[in-house]
């Protein structure tokens, strides 16, 4: 397999899976589902072929292809990783098998169409991480939505319909800004350099040359739609509507990859594209962030759906991140880096487990629960571990990346003033009370429902093999950072270093 095409085996293998799926009769269940898992599984494999040929000491774009698209406008085919961005890559290969077996009992109904949704989606979360250039970028985020509209609208809950629907227009609403904002900065170019272009590592000369006043229009632009993505507060009203009516694979597809595209798109686009706005505005985003991690703790705290509850602390720890990027220092990015994958790992593990239940009993109400220690011990172990992992307990993954984000934010030059970590501080505390909480009342007491006891059944294999790889990641970034931190390092430092560059050294 040739080095420079090895990412575009990793985009083409989930594509022609999901080309190819649609060739089976709607009769071969069984066949279809072993079908989607080896396609996955095929991807991460590629996708672990192209860790073992990175060079995590070098800054530059690696594993890059190139082929010209449309010549007349200068747009290519051109994909390539760095750290951040391989690391997203192995997140989404090692997410997407794991949601294939989980569904291997709930999802019923049209197995096929779903293994094709599941399948074509992985492909537009691996081009949104691996794409060079803009326009392409922009193709594979509009094509992913298209997938997860009908994970959430055809084998959601009741309210699928609504949901799905939110989520689209939400979405599309600031794809559509963005899309501006690239004609808007290839058009700006070909001022300066005489040539039309999308490419990102030409556009990285371009941006930072852009009057403060025009720069800061593009910025908003390129941020509002990153921003509903991840979602910072107070664009996040589609996040608990979309995960509760998703089905448990949609749930899982999202918490884990989709919402970090939000987080990947600032610090790839945002902050290197515009680092006089990103400076600029980077106090107030902060104060989105830090309203956002305690306005996602609070509301987690008074929910009676579980699910409903995760939800909303995805809302609480993306704040972390979104801070952790504006805050700027290598401490602060390398956390909000990591944090991206503690958060896949953690909350998918979370919503995994509701899931679990919720196939055996079609309750989610914390309610309903109650003293299922004594019924099923095994599942009971494995939620204690997701949701301390979630809590961010030392000795597990959750702990590195807050730590670094609240270091990185306090000797932040950008923000300035130690009241950021303060009040971000504040959501650790309150993770720790909504999440404990909703394990002591789920798991603890006596056993409230006499229905529980006929209902309930402990862990399968399958879903043990689903959830062992997720728990050997929680405690290997926990106790061992540096494999992940060590991957990202340089990269990150080369942001920070075009910031610095572009901005009269205000991070030096």
């Amino acid at each position: 397999m040739m080095t420079n095409e090895i990412l575009t085996y990793l985009l083409l293998i989930p594509i022609l899976g999901s080309v190819l799926v649609l060739f089976f009769k709607n009769e071969q269940v069984k066949l279809i589902r072993w079908f989607g898992l080896v396609v996955s599984l095929i991807a991460f494999l590629i996708s672990l072929i192209a860790y073992q040929k990175f060079d995590s000491s070098n800054s530059a774009f690696q594993l890059t292809h190139q082929i010209v698209w449309i010549k007349s406008l200068n747009v290519s085919y051109f994909v390539g990783v760095d750290g951040i961005s391989l690391i997203l890559v192995l997140l989404t290969t090692f997410i997407t098998p794991l949601t294939f077996l989980s569904t291997w009992k709930a999802i019923e109904k049209n197995v096929r169409m779903f293994t094709f949704s599941l399948l074509f989606l992985e492909a537009g979360m691996i081009g949104v991480f691996i794409s060079l250039d803009v326009f392409l970028f922009y193709i594979f985020w509009e094509a992913m939505l298209i997938p997860m509209y009908f994970i959430i609208g055809i084998w959601g809950g009741e309210r699928r319909i609504y949901a799905a629907v939110k989520f689209f227009i939400f979405t599309m609403f600031g794809s559509l800004l963005m899309l501006v904002a690239i004609i808007w900065l290839a058009v700006y170019s070909s001022n300066i350099n005489g040539f039309f272009t999308t490419n990102l590592i030409e556009l990285y000369k371009v941006g930072p040359t852009i009057p403060a006043q025009i720069q800061a229009w593009m910025f908003g632009a390129f941020f509002l739609s990153f921003a509903i993505k991840v979602p910072i507060f107070p664009l996040h009203t589609w996040l608990p509507d979309a995960h509760v009516e998703a089905p448990t694979a949609g749930s899982v597809i999202l918490a884990g990859v989709l919402l970090k595209m939000g987080t990947y798109g600032l610090v790839r686009f945002c902050l290197p594209l515009f680092p006089q706005s990103a400076i600029h505005y980077a106090p107030i985003i902060s104060v989105l962030a830090i309203i956002g991690i305690i306005y996602g703790a609070l509301v987690s705290m008074v929910q009676t759906d579980m699910k409903k509850l995760v939800a909303y602390s995805s809302v609480s720890h993306l704040g972390f991140v979104v801070l952790g990027i504006f805050a700027m220092t290598v401490e602060s990015m390398q956390g909000a880096v990591i944090q991206m994958i503690n958060h896949g790992l953690s909350t998918g593990a979370l919503f995994l487990l509701v899931g679990v239940v919720y196939e055996r009993t079609h309750k989610r109400e914390i309610a309903f629960y109650g003293g299922i220690a004594k019924l099923v011990p095994l599942y009971s172990t494995a939620l204690m571990i997701a949701m301390l992992s979630s809590v961010g307990l030392p000795g597990l993954n959750g702990f590195i990346g807050e730590f670094l984000i609240l270091i990185g934010s306090f000797k932040s030059p950008v923000l300035n003033s130690f009241w950021f970590t303060a009040f971000a501080a504040t959501g650790v505390i309150f993770a720790a009370v909504y999440l404990l909480w909703m394990y002591q009342r789920v798991v603890f007491g006596k056993v409230t429902n006499p229905e529980l006891e006929h209902e309930l059944t402990d862990l399968n294999a399958r879903e043990f093999i689903v959830l062992i790889p997720i728990f050997i990641f929680i405690v290997w970034i926990g106790i061992y950072p540096s494999t992940f931190l060590n991957m990202t390092e340089v990269s990150v430092k080369s942001i920070l270093q075009q910031i610095s560059q572009t901005s009269v050294n205000i991070l030096k």
